[in-house]
């Protein structure tokens, strides 16, 4: 800033740093304004949720945990049944916990390994009707 020689320029510069200063006033208030409705709770969690939605991961990983989930079920009622002694049950239950980490941990070899079974499948069957 220059120097101020004259009662004129004092006044002015005091107008000028007044101004300024109720202009800077404002910009706050309304950033303080922002951040409390920023941080409400409700705001809080609908941002959450927005972030989520719009995630590309996250129907990935919500298919994964379900396929995991699937899986652990459906070895476990295949190694114990629907009914069975309390240690059936407990290894039942450790298997289907061991099978749901390894396929929450391992969805793409999970997903090599069922795309080869399926080929394998359906290739024998297209080779067995192609066959006279």
């Amino acid at each position: 800033m220059q120097n101020i020689t004259s009662v004129a320029g004092l006044k002015n510069a005091i107008q000028f740093k007044e101004v300024e200063q109720n202009v800077n006033g404002q910009l706050l208030k309304e950033q303080l304004y922002f951040t409390i409705e920023s941080l409400k709770p409700a705001n809080l969690i609908k941002g959450t949720l927005k972030d989520l939605a719009t995630s590309p991961k996250l129907y990935e990983n919500v298919l994964v945990a379900l396929l995991g989930l699937a899986t652990g079920y459906v070895s476990k009622k295949l190694i114990i049944g629907f009914s069975g002694g309390v240690y059936r049950r407990i290894f039942g239950s450790i298997l289907q916990i061991g099978v749901t980490s390894a396929v929450a941990q391992n969805p793409a070899t999970i997903a090599t390994f069922g795309q080869y079974v399926f080929n394998r499948v359906f290739h024998r069957k297209q080779l067995k009707a192609e066959k006279p």
